[in-house]
C-alpha cells in the first residue's frame, strides 16, 4: 500500500470520526425514538445506529459532497422499516418485540412513529420522506396527521362510578 493510500485512509478516519462525535448522539436519540425505547435501557436503538454508522462510513469515500448525516439518517430510517417490515409482518402492526409500555411513542405503530419521527424530530420535508419510504406524499401527511392526533388525544379512560348515597344498600 502506497503512502498516498495510507494518508488518505488516515484523513478519512479523522473526517469519519470527528462526523461521529457530532453526530451519534442525535441519531442515537433519533433511533431511540424509533424504537421506542428507554433512553438508558436501548439495545435496539443502539444496533439501529451502530448498523448506520458502519454504513455510513463504509461509503465514506463516495459521498462526493452529499451530507453525511442525511446519509446515516437514511439508512437508519430504511433499516428500522426494513426490520419492522420482517418482524412484524407489516409495518402497521405489531408483534413480537413491542415498545416500552412508558414510551409517549409506544402507542403508534412502527410505521407511524417513523414517518413522525422523520418529519417533526428530524424535520425531514414530507416529499423527501415520501421519497425515502416509497410512499406517496398525500400518505406520509395523513400518518403524521393520524400519529400526531393519537399523542395529542390519547384515548379516554372509562370514568370511575361514583356511587352516591342512593346507591349504597343498608
Amino acid at each position: 500500500m502506497g503512502r498516498r493510500r495510507v494518508v488518505q485512509d488516515a484523513r478519512r478516519d479523522r473526517e469519519f470520526e470527528a462526523f461521529v462525535a457530532g453526530a451519534a448522539g442525535r441519531l442515537l436519540h433519533t433511533a431511540t425514538l424509533l424504537t421506542a425505547e428507554p433512553p438508558d435501557e436501548n439495545p435496539r436503538a443502539r444496533r439501529l445506529l451502530t448498523l448506520s454508522l458502519a454504513h455510513t462510513y463504509a461509503c465514506w469515500d463516495r459521498l462526493r459532497g452529499e451530507d453525511p448525516y442525511d446519509r446515516a439518517r437514511a439508512y437508519l430510517a430504511t433499516r428500522f422499516s426494513r426490520g419492522a417490515w420482517h418482524q412484524y409482518g407489516a409495518l402497521g402492526t405489531l408483534g413480537r418485540s413491542r415498545p416500552h409500555p412508558d414510551s409517549p411513542l409506544a402507542r403508534l405503530s412502527p410505521q407511524e412513529r417513523l414517518i413522525l419521527v422523520l418529519r417533526l424530530y428530524e424535520g425531514v420535508a414530507e416529499e423527501q420522506a415520501a421519497a425515502l419510504l416509497g410512499l406517496p406524499r398525500e400518505r406520509v401527511h395523513a400518518i403524521c396527521d393520524r400519529a400526531t392526533a393519537t399523542l395529542l388525544h390519547p384515548p379516554r379512560r372509562a370514568a370511575p362510578t361514583v356511587l352516591g348515597p342512593k346507591a349504597v344498600s343498608p
